[in-house]
């Protein structure tokens, strides 16, 4: 099934969700990532200074790991293609105006925004909002 690329109907029909667990970004060594795939993280990247894990922060704090911000996931529950332009324009612009921070990732089906813990209930409202009523 191919994702949708328009840009009103992936903002009318996104329905955002936010899931209630705390997520924190962790780095580790290229040559150490492989032992932390036990931690089930949620994703990972690669770049050149180390592999990036995405993880609910209890299982980053078993491992002994240092993070920065405390984050909340919000997923857009609308299947945007990968080639859909706007939609993340639209929400950093929606979240700009009310000064929160993100952090999206792409997957193949969905977006899903990481924002700052205390921030989460009024990102999702303005998430909301960018679907007419």
């Amino acid at each position: 099934m191919a994702g949708e690329t328009d840009l009103a109907k992936l903002l009318a029909t996104m329905a955002p969700v936010l899931f209630p667990q705390t997520y924190v970004y962790c780095t580790v060594p290229h040559d150490e990532a492989q032992r932390y795939m036990t931690l089930e993280p949620l994703a990972t990247y690669r770049e050149d200074e180390g592999v990036t894990l995405i993880l609910e922060r209890p299982a980053a704090d078993a491992a002994d790991l240092s993070y920065g911000p405390l984050l909340a996931r919000i997923t857009l529950n609308v299947h945007s293609a990968l080639e859909a332009v706007g939609l993340t324009a639209a929400v950093a612009t929606a979240l700009t105006r009310e000064g929160i921070s993100a952090n999206v990732v792409a997957a193949y089906y969905h977006d899903h925004i990481f924002v700052p813990e205390a921030d989460a209930e009024r990102a999702l409202e303005a998430l909301r909002a960018l679907s007419p009523a």
